[in-house]
């Protein structure tokens, strides 16, 4: 899931460079959900793995 963050901010960072604001701004918004999201995933399975 990281790598689809990852893969979305490389496109939001082209498309702002280019010029195309909207598809910018759509890839950056769906980095970031990504991430956030990876982000919980993980600090919920360090949390189970420190209460085994």
């Amino acid at each position: 899931m990281l790598r689809w963050a990852a893969i979305f901010l490389v496109i939001a960072l082209i498309a702002a460079v280019l010029g195309f604001g909207g598809i910018a701004a759509g890839a950056a918004e769906i980095a970031k959900v990504l991430f956030f999201i990876f982000l919980i995933i993980f600090v919920v399975t360090l949390l189970m793995g420190v209460f085994r």
